[in-house]
């Protein structure tokens, strides 16, 4: 009830009202932002020129502190009162998309084609909404809004520019991410993952003058039958998947090589420990068997970690929380708390710090695909969950106090 009556408070304070409908009528600015951000190319591990791009921007709108960290993040901080809590609100840099890719976007029945337009986008987008919002308003938190481009969110990036933020910074009291997605809808939950790299390697020779000679791919075959067998839970959900495979020269050749690249997944730190014991076991035992079965020691297995996302839980009574779905029925819209995913918010949820996952707004498909798309049709909404659920967290000077506990 206390969240509630926060939120709904917020909504009734007049500069509140102008900061909504700010952005509902910058709708259009804010599509033309995402436009010309996707239209940067940011492969994860190349972000830099966007980064750049974003501190212009950064500071155009005011921000204070405005600076690029060690490992790319950017950062500026809208300060407060002084005494309230950090609250972070954050999007990410980079997208799933190679070097060379055409990122232009185009323009087909109302909706707008580009890899990357949604994911993120769509997310880095809100971010200079909301702070366009904040500035037309005049709106005074009491608390410090953090806003901060990241990298490394995608794939193989391994979430490295929200981890650094929490290895250089120990002030943040909370964590807000904006993804693509229905503005209704509340990630909560973390899925972590651990990812490696799983390489056999032995002697080689000619599949017909060297037969009896151990084989990587073979080993490798040995080891993809064995993790195909294992069981995992259903509650809470854990899951496996080996997404690549390499190897070999030629079809006579005994391969010296062969790789592959192992997904692990779980809600649960604990059952993804265990997934991952029994994966590497695995691993090493097709190794063995593969040099038993032709009585040689040749073959040996290389374990790589090359991925490393922590799983998070908290509880769905936590005021981030709480605070998100009431914003939600404030705008008129039913919430929805959703299936945990891996984003950003996995690293502070990890770490005891509340954290939430918003959508951005827009209808959306095709993430991940050269075809994704954005409809940028009330596409404001997204934005406006987000401002609220942020004010009723950080608290508006006279108006209402934070939700926000700080943590130290």
């Amino acid at each position: 009830m206390m969240v509630e009556k926060v939120v709904n408070k917020l909504v009734s304070i007049e500069t509140v009202k102008e900061a909504l409908s700010f952005l509902k009528e910058d709708n259009d600015n804010t599509t033309k932002d995402q436009i010309d951000i996707t239209s940067i190319p940011a492969p994860t591990f190349q972000e830099q020129v966007r980064g750049e791009d974003f501190v212009r921007r950064f500071r155009e709108l005011g921000l204070e502190n405005v600076h690029v960290d060690d490992v790319g993040n950017v950062i500026g901080t809208k300060v407060g009162t002084g005494t309230g809590p950090k609250l972070v609100v954050s999007a990410h840099l980079d997208t799933v998309f190679p070097e060379g890719t055409d990122v232009k976007p185009k323009l087909r029945d109302g909706k707008i084609y580009a890899p990357g337009i949604s994911d993120d986008g769509r997310g880095l987008a809100v971010l200079l909404t909301l702070l366009r919002a904040l500035n037309h308003s005049n709106i005074k938190t009491i608390g410090d809004l953090v806003f901060v481009a990241t990298v490394g969110e995608e794939g193989l990036g391994d979430l490295r520019g929200v981890k650094a933020l929490f290895q250089e910074r120990d002030d943040i009291d909370g964590f807000i991410s904006i993804e693509p997605g229905e503005p209704n809808r509340t990630v909560y939950l973390g899925t972590g993952s651990r990812r490696y790299r799983v390489t056999y390697k032995g002697p080689g020779g000619h599949s017909f003058g060297n037969f009896g000679t151990p084989s990587a791919i073979h080993a490798l075959g040995r080891a993809i039958a064995k993790i195909s067998e294992l069981e995992t839970p259903i509650q809470p959900r854990t899951t496996f998947n080996i997404g690549t495979i390499d190897g070999g020269t030629s079809v006579n050749t005994i391969a010296a090589q062969a790789s592959m690249l192992v997904d692990i997944r779980s809600t649960s730190q604990e059952e993804l420990t265990k997934l991952e014991q029994k994966i590497l076991s695995v691993s090493q035992s097709a190794a063995r068997d593969e040099n038993q079965r032709w009585n040689k020691d040749a073959i040996s297995v290389d374990l790589e970690l090359v991925g490393d996302r922590p799983a998070g839980s908290q509880s769905a009574e936590s005021l981030i929380v709480q605070a998100s779905l009431a914003a939600d029925v404030a705008l008129g819209y039913k919430p929805e708390l959703c299936e945990p995913s891996s984003t950003d918010s996995n690293v502070p949820i990890s770490l005891g710090i509340p954290a939430v996952t918003l959508g951005g707004g827009g209808d959306l498909g095709g993430v991940h695909t050269l075809e994704e798309y954005f409809d940028p049709q009330d596409a404001y909404v997204g934005p406006q969950k987000i401002l609220l659920t942020a004010l009723g967290l950080v608290g508006v000077e006279d108006e209402t106090k934070p939700l926000l506990v700080k943590l130290k």
